[in-house]
């Protein structure tokens, strides 16, 4: 009762400490801006990992805000979506232009392409 009596008690109609303040102009652009940059600086940190557990970390945070790692491993190459890196001999018509292999993980934020992958394509066998 004295800490109401001499004013400091919560306010019953004081703001919820739960909700959040309204952003300040250029806020979500410094938000998605300073988002892009922590993407960016997590593939570099990828690229350089020794430890496959620092690898699947990275990629496991990633994905948990909407950046996905790309393997393409039998997808039909396309270069819209893939860099060829290399090519591996087929005698078979089915795998010709069928990645064989991704040398270098791609990844996308939602729907847009951040990296290609880097791709080994199966290729018709040189008579």
């Amino acid at each position: 009762m004295i800490a109401e009596a001499d004013g400091t008690a919560a306010a019953a109609d004081a703001s919820d400490p739960d909700v959040d303040l309204v952003a300040a102009p250029g806020d979500l652009e410094r938000a998605l801006s300073d988002r892009q940059a922590l993407i960016q600086l997590c593939l570099y940190a990828l690229d350089r990992a020794r430890s496959s557990g620092v690898v699947e970390r990275l990629e496991h945070g990633l994905a948990s805000i909407g950046v996905t790692a790309l393997r393409a491993e039998g997808e039909r190459f396309d270069p819209a979506r893939h860099e060829a890196g290399g090519a591996v001999p087929t005698d078979d018509p089915e795998l010709e232009g069928v990645v064989a292999e991704t040398e270098v993980v791609g990844f996308a934020d939602q729907d847009r392409l951040l990296r290609a992958p880097i791709v080994t394509v199966y290729a018709k066998r040189a008579q």
